[in-house]
C-alpha cells in the first residue's frame, strides 16, 4: 500500500502541572492511499482528538505529521487544500442557503468562480440537493444535512476526507445511504478516516481499524484479521473483549 500520510510520535496534552492530561500518547501510524481507516475507542479514548489533529483543527503537543515526507506544518494552507472535513454537527452559516454555502466553500478553497459553480452543480445533483438549493441548513432533515456536509467536504476534490461520527442519530435507512456514499468515495480513490462509535459501521466500511485506549494505539488491523485472531464473528465482540481485557489489567 502507498502511504498518503504518516504520523510519528504524535502526543497531545491538555492542561499544565497537576491538571495536565495526555489525550494522545506517542501515536505512530501510516494512512494508506485509497483506504477507509476507522478510529475506534470508548469515550475519551482519543479518537476525536486524533482526527482533529489530522484535520489541523488542533495542534499536537509533540510528534510529526508527514505528507510526501514533509511536515504538514511547513505549508498548512496547501495541506488543507488536499483534505476535506465532515463534522458531526453542521458548522455552516445559517443565514446562507445550501447552494450559497457550497459556493462559499469552493471560493474559500481557491477555486475560480466558474470552477466553483460547475463543481457545486455537479455535487448538488450527485447528492440530490437541487430541490433544497434555496433552503437553509435548519430546514433539512438529518439525512439531507449529512448529504450537504459531505458535498461541502468534497467541493475542492480532496484526496483525504475525515468523517467525525457521520451517522449519529440517523435513521437506519439513512445510515446505509451514508455508508453507500462513503464506499463511493473509496471507489474513486479517495482516502477516508472515519471516527465512529458504531462497530457495525466500522466492520462494514473499514479496510483497517485503529483501536485507541486512553490515548494509546492498542492495535491496527483489518476487521477480518481481528475476528479471526480473537475467534469472534463480529468486530463488536472483538472490541468488547479487548476493552474488558484492558480493564482487568488496570
Amino acid at each position: 500500500m502507498t502511504t498518503l500520510l504518516s504520523l510519528r510520535g504524535v502526543s497531545k496534552q491538555y492542561g499544565v502541572g497537576s491538571r495536565a492530561r495526555l489525550a494522545l500518547k506517542d501515536v505512530t501510524l501510516d494512512i494508506h492511499k485509497g483506504e477507509i481507516l476507522s478510529l475506534l475507542g470508548v469515550n475519551g479514548a482519543g479518537k476525536t482528538t486524533l482526527s482533529s489533529i489530522i484535520a489541523t483543527l488542533n495542534p499536537p503537543t509533540a510528534g510529526a505529521i508527514l505528507y510526501k515526507g514533509k511536515s504538514i506544518y511547513n505549508d498548512v494552507p496547501a495541506y488543507r487544500r488536499m483534505i476535506g472535513f465532515c463534522p458531526q454537527k453542521p458548522n455552516v452559516n445559517p443565514m446562507l442557503t445550501i447552494e450559497q454555502n457550497l459556493l462559499f466553500a469552493g471560493r474559500f478553497y481557491g477555486l475560480s468562480l466558474e470552477e466553483t459553480r460547475t463543481r457545486v452543480a455537479t455535487l448538488m445533483k450527485r447528492f440530490e440537493l437541487i430541490t433544497y438549493a434555496e433552503n437553509t441548513i435548519d430546514t433539512l432533515s438529518g439525512g439531507y444535512k449529512q448529504r450537504f456536509l459531505i458535498a461541502r467536504a468534497l467541493v475542492h476534490k480532496p484526496r483525504l476526507v475525515l468523517f467525525d461520527e457521520p451517522t449519529v442519530a440517523l435513521d437506519p435507512h439513512v445510515r446505509h445511504e451514508v455508508w453507500a456514499l462513503i464506499k463511493e468515495l473509496k471507489a474513486e480513490g479517495v482516502t477516508v478516516v472515519l471516527t465512529t462509535h458504531y462497530l457495525d459501521e466500522a466492520e462494514e466500511l473499514s479496510d483497517r481499524v485503529c483501536i485507541l485506549d486512553e490515548g494509546v494505539i492498542k492495535l491496527i488491523d483489518t476487521p477480518e484479521n481481528l475476528k479471526a485472531a480473537h475467534q469472534k464473528d463480529r468486530l463488536e465482540d472483538v472490541f468488547i473483549k479487548l476493552i474488558n481485557e484492558s480493564k482487568k489489567s488496570e
